[in-house]
Order: structure tokens, then C-alpha cells, then sequence
């Protein structure tokens, strides 16, 4: 069985997952080689030197050369596994800014991290999350959402009992029934 079996072949869910977090892994592949690349800061270093706008040293290169092969690895996988990466990878880009902001202007700013890598972890964070989150979190899925089946697969048994105490457990439309 594959991974991705409870998509339709033609769902454009699929589609989104894939490209968002191939486009957002591709970004954090190319910040972490241009990082590691040229003259750069200690691999601990808290100075750190720009990149893309962006502080960097060797440890935080590193970490998104791997944060972006993960997603890059989600979009090649794709279905449900690029959704549930994105989700996760998203709430970690939030949560690293909140530390980032705290540990800004100190020695214990190990990542190098500066006001715009907190703005851009948060804003990297929650565009990644909503890939993952597209097409699983409404009011309104539509009843071939993949979500939406699996939420509804163990529908409940009709009850049993006398017709009107069963048109109180579950009310509906009428089923006449031969009138």
C-alpha cells in the first residue's frame, strides 16, 4: 500500500502539498549552501555573516540544508506524508523563531540569528504550515475531501428503536415508506 492511496489520482490537495514544500525546501537548500560557502563565521559563531538577506553561520546553514532536504524529501513522497511534514516543519519554524527572539543580543544565540531571521522564521513557518494545513482544516470539506472520509468513516450504526425515537437520535429527512 501506498502512502498516498486515500488520494484521488487527479486531487489538486496533492499538487499543493508537493509544490509548496518542494519550493520552500529548494529556498532553505539554496540559503544553507550559500551559507557553507565563501568565508564564513565559526560553526557556533553568534556574529554570524549575510546571506539572502539573512544571518547565518555553519550550524544554521546545516540545519537548513536538512530542513530542506525533509522537504524536499515531502514533496517527492507527496500525498498525505508532504501535509503532515509540512505541518510539522511549520510549527518547528515558528517555535525557532520564538527562541530566536529570545535569545537575540546574547551569547547564548548559537544560530546567529538577527530580527530578520526571527521574522523570516516566523513567516517561513506559518506559509509552510498553511501548505500542510490546505484542504484539512474547514467547516465545509467536501464530502470526497480525504479528510472528510477519514473523519466520517465510522459513521454510527441507524439506531434502533420505535421510528419516532429514531427520528430524535437522527434527525433528517423523511423515508416514507410505501405510502
Amino acid at each position: 500500500m501506498k502512502l498516498h492511496d486515500e488520494l484521488p489520482v487527479d486531487h489538486r490537495l496533492g499538487t499543493v502539498y508537493r509544490y509548496g514544500a518542494g519550493l520552500c525546501g529548494l529556498f532553505l537548500v539554496v540559503f544553507g549552501i550559500l551559507g557553507l560557502t565563501g568565508a564564513h563565521p565559526g560553526f557556533l559563531d553568534t556574529s554570524g555573516k549575510e546571506v539572502i538577506g539573512l544571518s547565518s553561520n555553519g550550524a544554521l546553514s546545516v540545519l537548513s540544508l536538512v530542513a530542506g532536504g525533509i522537504l524536499i524529501l515531502g514533496a517527492v513522497i507527496g500525498g498525505n506524508t508532504a501535509s503532515n511534514i509540512n505541518m510539522i516543519m511549520g510549527v518547528l519554524f515558528v517555535l525557532a523563531g520564538f527562541v530566536g527572539l529570545m535569545v537575540l543580543d546574547s551569547s547564548a544565540n548559537r544560530l546567529a540569528f538577527h530580527i530578520s531571521n526571527v521574522i523570516f522564521s516566523f513567516v517561513f513557518g506559518f506559509v509552510v504550515l498553511t501548505f500542510g494545513m490546505y484542504g484539512r482544516v474547514s467547516s465545509h470539506l467536501p464530502q470526497d475531501n480525504p479528510y472528510w472520509k477519514e473523519r466520517h468513516a465510522k459513521a454510527a450504526d441507524q439506531p434502533n428503536g420505535p421510528p419516532a425515537l429514531v427520528k430524535v437520535l437522527r434527525p433528517g429527512p423523511p423515508k416514507p415508506t410505501g405510502h
